[in-house]
């Protein structure tokens, strides 16, 4: 039986992006080495940031295939969040924009895994 689900991103250097998603989550990993780090967010899924020489099987792709969804209460809280992790080093994709599900924008971390900061509009 599955007890918990992670996430796991293939990096280039996992303690550069230990560093990077840090200061961005603002928490420390519970885990890191020099070739993995796992952050626990606060929904309880598990972040790991795997470096990707010797991971078997190979990857066969890396960033900006998906998002990484971070759902935020109010629409405000996007446009704060976009202004803070501007200021923590992130790449901007796409700034705060009303889409037709709600109010998003788009970041980079250093490896172009793409994340998402949104809030559903109310029907």
């Amino acid at each position: 039986m599955i007890d918990s689900n992670s996430i796991l991103l293939f990096v280039t250097d996992a303690p550069k992006s230990a560093s990077f998603y840090t200061r961005l989550l603002g928490q420390d990993p519970v885990e890191a080495s020099s070739t993995f780090a796992m952050f626990i967010l606060p929904s309880g899924l598990a972040l790991g940031l795997w470096g990707k020489t010797g991971v078997e099987p190979a990857p066969a792709a890396t960033g900006g295939g998906c998002d990484l969804g971070f759902k935020v209460a109010t629409a405000d809280m996007v446009d704060t969040l976009h202004a803070e992790w501007q200021c923590k080093g992130a790449t901007i994709l796409l700034p705060p924009t009303n889409l037709d599900f709600g109010r998003t924008f788009v970041a980079a971390d250093p490896d172009r895994h793409r994340l998402r900061v949104y809030n559903v509009a109310e029907s």
